[in-house]
């Protein structure tokens, strides 16, 4: 009798935890996190501002990067482009470009990662002198739900780190173009 009475707590336990995970894990998220990093492009505006559009940010940003294009098709660098991306192994993820204008020098996009988080990129470039654009990046992350919280901040605090890398990729894929014209 005694054993039925403790396997009936630890059932009425492990109902009760499941139950705690499975409301947590679906509550509303809390994080909301907003990032922002500035470097200056060692290159004309004109050669630096197209590197921001997805497609053309293929050239500097690493093999991870492999936007594949919904619209336009074939792919070109406009307002309203959307394309997927793969985050993780299995998560294949829509961006809309929301903005892409050259003569204000401003960029954006925005992505949601399914029941996780959404993504705010917003870049604003502008040329600092003839030889040097300075680009300044915010991310905006706001989890869906609240096991996505943690999620969020961590990816804020590599967005605040993310300025230097840009910098050198996008300078040495500069370098590649200016070396090209010798």
């Amino acid at each position: 009798m005694k054993v039925v009475i403790v396997i009936a707590i630890a059932l009425a336990i492990g109902v009760a935890l499941l139950v705690y995970h499975l409301h947590e894990s679906n509550a509303p998220g809390t994080a909301r996190e907003r990032a922002q990093f500035e470097f200056v492009a060692h290159g004309p505006y004109a050669q630096v501002f197209p590197l921001f559009g997805a497609e053309k940010e293929r050239v500097w940003a690493g093999k991870d990067w492999d936007p594949t294009f919904v619209y336009p098709n074939p792919a070109n660098d406009v307002q309203g482009a959307v394309f997927t991306v793969q985050h993780g192994h299995a998560t294949t993820v829509p961006w809309v470009n929301t903005v892409f204008d050259p003569q204000s020098g401003h960029v954006q996009y925005v992505y949601v990662v399914p029941e996780t988080l959404t993504t705010f990129i917003d870049i604003h470039i502008a040329p600092q002198d003839a030889q040097n654009t300075k680009v300044n990046v915010m991310y905006e992350r706001t989890a869906l739900r609240a096991g996505a919280d943690e999620r969020v901040r961590r990816m804020a605090e590599h967005d605040r780190k993310a300025g230097p890398e840009w910098s050198q990729q996008i300078d040495k894929y500069l370098k590649t173009l200016s070396s090209s014209k010798q």
